[in-house]
Formats: structure tokens, sequence, C-alpha cells
């Protein structure tokens, strides 16, 4: 294992993985061990693919309600 890496750099990537591959929050916030959100959030540093996609999805979304105001939404 490269030197650079530590326990806590795995169970940071752990986390990240978990939260962009959808798993509940709450869930992730269990895997962690820490009572509150804030303090997983402080070990989520997803990527900047994960937050183009996530946008892009909310984007998807907001513009076909807004072109098919009748038609259902996912």
């Amino acid at each position: 294992m490269d030197p650079a890496l530590d326990v806590h750099s795995l169970r940071r990537s752990y986390v990240t993985h978990l939260i962009e591959d959808g798993y509940d929050a709450r869930f992730v916030q269990e895997q962690a061990g820490h009572d509150h959100a804030s303090t997983t959030s402080i070990y989520t540093c997803v990527s900047s693919d994960y937050r183009t996609r996530t946008l892009r999805r909310a984007l998807d979304t907001t513009i076909e309600a807004a072109l098919n105001p009748t038609r259902r939404t996912r």
C-alpha cells in the first residue's frame, strides 16, 4: 500500500463511494459511526463527475417538467 494512504484515507474513500453510489445519507452516517450528519459531510468529498451527473439529472428533470407540464416526470 502506498505510504501516503492510511486508514483514514480508506475510510474517506469508502464513505465517498457510498454517497456517489446513491446510498441513503443516514445509512452512510451509520457506516461511518457518526452521531451527526454534519460530521459525515466533512468526510464526503464527492468527485466533480458525481456533482456534474447530479446537477445534470436535476436540470433534465426540471426542463422535462417545464416542457411537458401535463406529463409526469420521474
